[in-house]
Formats: structure tokens, C-alpha cells, sequence
């Protein structure tokens, strides 16, 4: 075993020149992210689920877009993009297509786990790689192997590729480069490339990762000729053009009584189930007035301004941008009830209200994260400090052959006074290891 002082040279002997994430910094821990056998058994179990769900939204939309579903649905994914990209999302050659990569953000309860939402277009893949390949290299059995996250990728691009990103997301390009250098290290026949979405111009026969955001489309000059690849199958494209899959309004749908029987026919009853014990309360922020003698379930309100009105202690409610806008990704376009004064969480649902048909908004029951003690050094002083937080536990499943395989799992600790899970200067990024028994 290395002594700690060694470790930490060691990890950052590891480090790329160029780091990992461009201008962010993290902390470093001795230890990986603890959990026990039965829940790595539960995670295994839930990308599992997740695949069947995702499978089962795109399933909805398609069904909302031909009239066997209500219309309704389809409009409120549809609400805000261009009119072109949802035709696009609707060919036919596309209709099976989903991301094929799952990542959901859990936040770690008192009682087990909640998903706070599922990203298709997640960041962290190949810090989470490096992670795992320096643990392991000192002895952690980290989930996942050394490996896990490098040969999930692979599958992505088998016999080589491009990874298209774009300056929107610039932050994940060195990460993105680590991993092009690793697989062609491990396969030097095959070539993988990292290049810039504006000017990418597409390769017949090269496949593509998008790593790019489906608003950021008016930034990206070239897009058009990706997309042209993609549809005539010169060029298989994974995340799909599907703006519909990347909504958070999902797991507000998920809830919605008159959905039940949909979901719990394409789930099977056992996945449905178990997906209702972690997939919180959502609601879309829709002002559609309701008959006076209805209700909002749950809230028991008649109007959305009255959840303006709610007291402190009734605003433990997270209001969320749903997708398909730069708000829509990491901790931008969230905000807690709870910790703004009453006049601004009311100026924020009169907000939402009034963009719902453009920009849809979600409220969602928010769940505390239970608190963990977790090492780390601290960065100026290399000293080993102990931090009080709570866990972001991003488990990362790769569908493989239509099999998914959990790679690897990062977990983001943060101090116990941040209330947003996410990565931040003062969070710890660590892998993830099942205890010894």
C-alpha cells in the first residue's frame, strides 16, 4: 500500500498536462467514495431500468406525434425548438435511436437514493476514466476497473472516431482528450479525434460522439453537414438529434395519472414500481387554467401563483429549466423554494409561467442529501482535512450490444452548507468502491 503523501504525488504525476477540465479545479481524496455490495447490486439494476425508460420516452413521443397518445404530450417536449431539428428527431431511420450512454445525478438520502435528473450528454466521462485508472493503480478496486469507463467509450466508437465539441463545452475538451490518447494508446490501428463542432466537417464511415448541446445549433456553421451524414447513414451519430430525450419534463410525465397505465405496461410492473421510489415528485409549471372545482395533485392548490405563496417550510420545491437551453444543464436555471425570500420565489413561478410555451419550466419535490465524512487534501497546504458533506453519486452505464454495463461511478462530495449537488472548487471528485465486507 502507498503512503498518503505518496498517493498524492502519484495522482498528480498522473494528471495530464492540461488537466482535466479547462479552468475548474477540484479536490483530491486518499480514499475512494465507499458504498457496499448490495448497493453496487442496486445500481447495476437501475441502468438496467433506466435503458427500459428511456426506451419507453421515446416510445411515448412517437406514439403523441402519429395521434395514438394525446397531442399534448409531443407539444409540451416540442415547446421552444426549431422547427427543423423536430423534423429531423422524427425520421424514420431514427426511430429506435437513444442515448447510449445513461448517467443519472443521485443524491444520496437518509433513506437510499433519489435521481435528481438523467443527463444523455454527460461530462465527467474521462475524469472519471482517470480516476479509476490512478485508484486502481495503487490498489483500489474502484467499479469499473482501470479500464470500465475506456472500454464503455470504445463502444461508442469501436474502430475509431470523432468526438465533436463544441466552444459551448469547451470545459470537458481535456477530458475528451485524454480519452482519444488512451484508446489510441491501447489501439494504435485505430485513430480517435477530438475536434471542434463549428468547423467539423464529417468523414464517410468515421462515426461521431456529440458532444454538444442541441440549443447551441445556431453556433455551429457546419452542423448541417453532420446532420446530412447522419441522416443519409454515412455517419452514425450517437447522443441522436433528439431534443425530446433530453428534457427534464420527463419525470414529470413519469407522475401524471392519466400516463399510469403507459408507463406501467412499457415498464412492467416491477420497473415502475422501483422507478416511483427514486424518481421524485415532478410537475411541469403549465398555466393552463383548471376547472374551479380541480386541484394540483399533491399540492392541493388551484393555481400556480398560489405556490408562490407557500411558506418556507412548504417550498422545499426545486424549480427547474427543463431542457434546451443553457440553463438547462449543470446547476444554472435551478433554484430552491426554500432558500429564496417569498417575494422572489414568487417573481421566479410568475416567471416560468409566463415562458412555459417556449422555455417549460418543472417543480420538483427537493430531497436533502444525508451527510458523510469523506478525507481530502487540502490544496494549498497538501495536509489531509476531513470534509462533512453530501454525495452526488453519478453512476455511468454504457449500452453495449444492447446490454448495459456499469463502467464506473463518480462520486462529487460537496461541504454540507451547499444545498446544489455539482462540481465546484471546493468539492471532492472521487471514485467510487465497494467496501470490503
Amino acid at each position: 500500500m502507498h503512503a498518503e503523501p505518496d498517493k498524492l504525488a502519484a495522482f498528480r504525476n498522473a494528471l495530464p498536462k492540461e488537466g482535466l477540465f479547462a479552468g475548474k479545479e477540484f479536490l483530491l481524496s486518499p480514499d475512494p467514495f465507499p458504498i457496499d455490495g448490495a448497493f453496487e447490486k442496486e445500481l447495476e439494476q437501475l441502468g438496467h431500468r433506466l435503458f427500459v425508460f428511456q426506451r419507453a420516452c421515446n416510445e411515448l413521443y412517437q406514439r403523441s406525434v402519429k395521434g395514438k397518445q394525446p397531442a399534448w404530450i409531443a407539444a409540451y417536449l416540442d415547446a421552444g425548438k426549431p422547427a427543423e431539428l423536430i423534423e429531423f428527431s422524427r425520421q424514420k431511420q431514427f426511430r429506435d435511436d437513444v442515448p447510449l450512454i445513461i448517467r443519472p445525478d443521485l443524491v444520496l438520502t437518509e433513506t437510499g437514493y433519489t435521481i435528481a435528473e438523467i443527463d444523455s450528454v454527460p461530462g465527467g466521462i474521462g475524469l472519471t476514466g482517470w480516476l479509476n485508472q490512478t485508484y486502481a493503480a495503487i490498489g483500489s478496486k474502484v467499479i469499473g476497473g482501470p479500464e470500465g469507463m475506456l472500454e464503455g467509450f470504445r463502444s461508442l466508437l469501436a474502430e475509431g472516431g470523432d468526438i465533436a465539441i463544441s466552444e459551448e463545452s469547451r470545459t470537458y475538451r481535456p477530458e475528451m482528450n485524454w480519452i482519444a490518447a488512451q484508446l489510441h494508446k491501447k489501439h494504435p490501428e485505430f485513430e480517435w479525434r477530438v475536434v471542434e463542432a463549428e468547423t467539423y466537417e464529417p468523414v464517410a464511415g468515421r462515426n461521431v460522439y456529440r458532444f454538444f448541446e442541441l440549443f447551441d445549433l445556431p453556433n455551429l456553421p457546419r452542423v448541417s453537414e453532420l446532420m446530412n451524414a447522419a441522416r443519409k447513414g454515412t455517419a452514425r451519430v450517437t447522443p441522436p438529434f433528439k431534443p425530446y430525450l433530453e428534457e427534464k419534463m420527463w419525470f414529470a410525465l413519469f407522475w401524471m395519472q392519466p400516463l399510469r397505465e403507459f408507463w406501467r405496461r412499457e415498464l412492467g410492473e416491477k420497473y415502475f414500481l422501483k422507478l416511483q421510489e427514486v424518481i421524485p415528485y415532478t410537475w411541469p409549471l403549465d398555466p393552463t387554467l383548471l376547472p374551479q372545482h380541480a386541484v394540483i395533485p399533491r399540492l392541493e392548490i388551484h393555481d400556480w401563483r398560489e405556490a408562490g405563496k407557500l411558506s418556507q417550510k412548504d417550498r422545499d420545491l426545486l424549480l427547474k429549466v427543463s431542457g434546451f437551453s443553457p440553463l438547462g444543464w449543470g446547476s444554472r436555471g435551478v433554484v430552491l423554494g426554500s432558500d429564496l425570500p417569498q417575494a422572489e420565489w414568487e417573481r421566479e413561478i410568475e416567471e416560468a409561467l409566463a415562458t412555459f410555451d417556449r422555455s417549460p419550466r418543472i417543480l420538483q419535490r427537493f430531497h436533502k442529501g444525508r451527510l458523510i465524512d469523506h478525507r481530502y487534501w487540502d490544496n494549498a497546504t497538501d495536509e489531509i482535512k476531513t470534509m462533512r458533506g453530501r454525495v452526488r453519486l453519478c453512476p455511468y452505464f454504457f449500452v453495449e450490444n444492447a446490454k448495459v454495463i456499469l463502467r464506473g461511478a463518480l462520486a462529487t462530495i460537496v461541504p454540507a452548507d451547499k444545498k446544489l449537488l455539482h462540481g465546484m472548487r471546493d468539492a471532492i471528485l472521487a471514485p467510487t468502491q465497494v467496501q470490503p465486507a
